[in-house]
């Protein structure tokens, strides 16, 4: 018998046991099948990935990481990951790790900003010096903050100027809704403020309007690469008469689980412009990318990525002493865009005397003052096409102020996508927790979740309806007996989109300083689409 001979009898009886096998293990008469066409199963998430930027250069910075995953129903004794215990069944686990020290930043800036630090250093010097420091080992592997248990959050404390950026995973049932907030008081020198950012999933596109080159300003994009490859990324700079020159030619590398620190007045030769539009790209890898803008005069505070473009817009939790509210547009396409401008507040929707459109010219950065937009009444700001047949898609946020003379303080709010099922945001406190919740379409009802404290209390729970086209913004249920601060969850139970975002406040020496951070859905399951045995592909 030749080798052809053999192979051919080797290939049938691999044929004839795999067909025995499908035939043994195929769904029999009495075992439902899924139809086609039927939708995938929603099944909790395996494994969660966040990024939180190093916090501060500021030597009196105090920063607080809280970590928290909501508790779903069923928890005990299941994996998070909807896979059975066993040797497949990830831990459960959540923790965040020191990134490596930040390596030097590709330019330097030659501008000398006039407010002073403590230490005799511009805030913008110090930064300079930490991102041009020889790169050094990661620190130890050891992580800042560490969750075990669903339903309670966790805090961890750092402070001072030597705080790195943080990498952090979740895996198991700590996986599904996974959220860390980073928090942090500089009581003085010319970053002072509240700076608080909910720490982000990596990606590769991120668009940053509300940004600025100005003399007043520095602002830096923090770029934090979580994995073991280094990331090339590029940088786009959109003024109001378009793109602006770039004085960098290559993309920026950001070194295998390290962050960079970027200065944005650093990356154009055109002179210093107010309102910039940002476009963060990786050619190579992923990142998480956020802004960190301190203020002349005005405090700082971080600005994450606008919602993706869309011709429609939601800009959630305008406080209702706001004193300055000022909006920045950026149209990506090659479109113009016209968008009507509208304020959602506590009684319903209404156009703003004081502007009632926008034109964003396409490639470039539109803004518009909106003094007086709020009367005393929170709300949101709401963005859609002024003519129903020209939809452009449109990126936006809003830079919001608080607080008269040098007691001011800054903010920024991102248009935002809506809860969905559920959104969660970490470290909220006894005292200066206002949550913003807005139906811009048609009524719903929500329900909010109060977790117990980072060091004890038990949880609250209250029912909210929102009305179409209003705003309804309330100091949320806290946890009896609370101790430490504690997270809100909140649900959509019926009816229309909501958008919703919280401001924590927490004045110091007369400053009103405070923090914005928008909600979106956690996105704790994913579909998984049933398979199936398919004999078909063994035919010619």
């Amino acid at each position: 018998m030749n080798r052809s001979t053999l192979s051919l009898l080797a290939a049938a009886t691999a044929l004839a046991a795999l067909t025995g096998l499908a035939a043994v293990t195929s769904p029999g008469a009495d075992t439902p099948v899924a139809a086609a066409g039927t939708a995938p199963a929603q099944l909790p998430v395996e494994r969660s990935s966040l990024l939180c930027p190093a916090p501060s250069t500021s030597e009196v910075a105090e920063t607080t990481y809280t970590s928290f995953t909501p508790a779903t129903t069923g928890d005990a004794g299941k994996s998070g990951s909807g896979a059975p215990a066993g040797e497949d069944a990830l831990p459960d686990k959540a923790e965040l790790k020191p990134s490596a020290v930040t390596q030097d930043a590709p330019a330097k800036d030659d501008k000398k900003p006039a407010d002073d630090k403590a230490d005799g250093k511009t805030d913008e010097e110090a930064e300079d010096d930490k991102a041009a420091a020889p790169a050094k080992k990661p620190a130890a592997d050891k992580p800042v903050i560490n969750a075990t248990t669903p339903g309670t959050p966790v805090a961890a404390e750092a402070n001072g100027a030597e705080a790195p950026a943080l990498i952090g995973v979740a895996s198991g049932k700590l996986a599904p809704g996974w959220t860390t907030q980073q928090t942090t008081v500089v009581p003085a020198g010319g970053a002072r403020g509240l700076l608080g950012v909910t720490c982000t999933a990596p990606d590769t596109d991120f668009w940053f309007p509300g940004t600025s080159t100005a003399e007043n300003r520095r602002d830096y994009v923090h770029l934090t690469n979580p994995d073991d490859a280094a990331a090339v990324v590029d940088i786009e700079l959109y003024g109001p008469e378009g793109a602006l020159k770039s004085q960098l030619t290559d993309g920026i590398p950001v070194p295998a689980r390290s962050s960079v620190p970027v200065l944005l007045s650093t990356l154009s030769a055109d002179p210093a412009t107010s309102d910039v539009t940002v476009h963060v790209t990786t050619r190579s890898g992923r990142v998480g990318a956020v802004v960190r803008s301190a203020v002349d005069q005005l405090g700082s505070d971080w600005l994450p990525a606008s919602a993706d473009p869309a011709p429609s817009l939601v800009l959630p939790g305008i406080p209702a002493d706001a004193t300055s509210v000022q909006l920045m547009a950026f149209a990506p396409g090659e479109d113009d865009a016209e968008l009507k401008i509208q304020l959602a507040g506590s009684t319903g929707t209404i156009t703003p005397a004081v502007q009632q459109t926008i034109r964003v010219k396409s490639g470039m950065t539109a803004s518009a003052d909106l003094k007086g937009l709020t009367n005393g009444e929170a709300g949101a700001l709401l963005l859609s096409p002024a003519h129903a047949s020209r939809a452009t898609p449109v990126v936006a946020a809003l830079r919001v102020v608080r607080g008269s003379g040098d007691k001011q303080e800054v903010a920024f709010i991102p248009a935002t996508g809506p809860v969905g099922e559920r959104a969660t945001v970490a470290d909220n406190r006894a005292k200066g927790t206002t949550l913003s919740l807005t139906a811009p379409g048609k009524t719903a009802e929500v329900r909010v979740t109060a977790s117990p404290g980072t060091e004890g209390g038990t949880p609250a729970t209250k029912t909210y309806t929102v009305k179409a086209g209003t705003t309804v913004a309330v100091t949320p249920p806290a946890p009896a007996g609370l101790k430490g601060s504690y997270a809100l969850t909140v649900e959509t139970l019926s009816g229309g989109p909501v958008h919703a975002a919280r401001m924590l406040a927490l004045p110091q020496d007369g400053i009103a300083m405070f923090t914005l951070q928008t909600l979106t859905d956690d996105r704790a399951t994913v579909g998984v689409p049933e398979a199936e045995q398919d004999l078909a592909v063994l035919e010619d």
